[in-house]
């Protein structure tokens, strides 16, 4: 970093710790109790900071890093700074993990932004500061910054671990992932990433070298092209049945293979992924998920997506290629018609957004599901385009990892989205100053209105007295 953006950095991401410092003062005044799943969190990470390590609540379905994490923190500070037993873990001081955490995301995006985009000479710093503060301001994973939730310090460790892996570190990378592994088990699937990059990144160097060995300069080996997808394929097992390549992959990627290993034996000791109660978090077949998750990044993403130039391109390939587009349409439907799930509390409970975006849209007849293709398809297409400068190999392979953190999944929760954006949002082209604005300003507002409502409009069930509020 020049002298110049080490002092325009370290200048934003104090005003954001300070800004957000003030929120979480103004969030906590009105909010002093545990809210939410904070009722299952709050009392957990309480019993281990009173050293009841064996005490589990049944109702938790995550592992225990963030309660370990909490007590690692706050018991030194209380022995420093001499707090008493009532304030050391405090619902405030609980959540306060979570704000250390978000500084720390902010500063590990703007350190993979510098190092995925470090041949880009054209990016300036100040693009690089601008992008850092819109992903760490990124409405869904901002929200829980202020409540004691697991998601900022599951983010935390995975681009960690995802920094580590870009930087050739791997066994630091490897239990960075376990960190990542004990906040959220899905994360196991960010550990494969971060494998897959390594795998990626040498299938990538055996292509270039096929390609100049048969001097065929028209293939370029960085574009994600399906047009030669069948001498790809030959490549692929050419590569993998030959014992030197497997060695070599091994070598490089043992700490990731150590810590999957380690992954399956707890899922079989465990008699499957999820702690605690697994009666609300069944694993199935939702693939509509992956056509949530394109609706939510091109929602998100829309200064990058709506463009009249990357609209003329999609008709323009809409009118090339018909007979791929028709099949990728029949395949849609047929998947939203037979792998459709719905959630009992997507139904039921009315303090998530998921709740009205399912009923004043996915309910108001049974053949919106279906209406909705064209623009599954435009948003996929557009997913696609825009990460088309990465090879072919590192898209296949995080196109295997979305797959699989999101189509088991049942219920449609926004928060289960967090990861793939930002690692999608990471490896793109960095756009024009003029749409990164208003891609923040447009962040500020999403997160604005949200807690305004999280704040002031609040609401009772006709069976409680207890005050509910809107949230992610």
């Amino acid at each position: 970093m020049e002298g110049v953006e080490v002092y325009g950095f370290s200048a934003a991401m104090s005003g954001a710790f300070l800004l957000s410092s003030l929120l979480f003062a103004a969030v906590n005044r009105r909010l002093r109790e545990p809210y939410m799943d904070e009722v299952f969190h709050v009392p957990q990470a309480q019993a281990y900071c009173h050293g009841r390590f064996l005490q589990w609540d049944p109702m938790i379905t995550t592992l225990p890093g963030l309660y370990l994490l909490s007590v690692g923190v706050l018991k030194p500070a209380a022995w420093l700074f001499g707090w008493v037993d009532d304030v050391v873990c405090s619902t405030g001081m609980l959540r306060f993990i979570n704000l250390l955490l978000s500084a720390g995301n902010l500063y590990l995006l703007y350190l993979l932004l510098l190092r995925i985009h470090q041949k880009n000479k054209a990016v300036s710093g100040f693009q690089r500061i601008l992008s850092s503060l819109t992903l760490a301001a990124f409405p869904t994973l901002y929200f829980f910054t202020f409540l004691y939730y697991t998601d900022t310090g599951s983010v935390f460790f995975t681009l960690f671990a995802y920094l580590m892996c870009l930087y050739g570190n791997h066994k630091a990378s490897a239990l960075l992932g376990f960190c990542a592994f004990m906040f959220r088990q899905t994360n196991i699937v960010w550990t494969v990433f971060c494998a897959g990059n390594v795998v990626a990144e040498k299938l990538n160097e055996a292509w270039k070298t096929e390609l100049l060995k048969k001097k065929d300069e028209k293939t370029s080996p960085l574009k994600t092209s399906f047009s030669d997808l069948s001498r790809i394929v030959q490549f692929l097992i050419a590569y993998f049945i030959s014992p030197k390549n497997l060695v070599m992959l091994v070598a490089l990627t043992w700490p990731y293979i150590i810590l999957v290993a380690a992954f399956f034996v707890f899922v079989f000791t465990n008699g499957g992924i999820v702690v605690g109660d697994r009666s609300s978090h069944e694993a199935c077949l939702h693939f509509p998920q992956l056509f949530y998750f394109l609706s939510f990044t091109l929602f998100f993403s829309f200064p990058h997506f709506l463009t009249p130039t990357k609209i003329r391109k999609f008709l323009l390939s809409l009118r090339k290629h018909p007979v791929q587009y028709s099949l990728i349409t029949a395949i849609s439907l047929f998947l939203i018609w037979k792998f459709t799930y719905v959630h009992k509390y997507l139904l039921a409970d009315n303090r998530h957004y998921t709740f009205y975006v399912w009923r004043k849209i996915f309910q108001r007849h049974e053949l919106v599901k279906y209406v909705l293709v064209p623009a599954y398809i435009f948003a996929g297409w557009s997913f696609a385009d825009t990460i088309k400068s990465k090879s072919i190999f590192w898209t296949l392979m995080y196109f295997v990892c979305l797959l699989a953190v999101t189509v088991p999944q049942k219920l449609l929760e926004f928060r289960y989205f967090i990861l793939p954006f930002l690692i999608y949002r990471l490896n793109i082209p960095f756009p024009s100053l003029y749409r990164q604005l208003i891609e923040l300003v447009f962040y500020i507002f999403v997160n604005g209105v949200a807690f305004y409502l999280f704040l002031n409009k609040t609401f009772q069930w006709p069976d409680s007295v207890e005050i509910q509020r809107f949230m992610w």
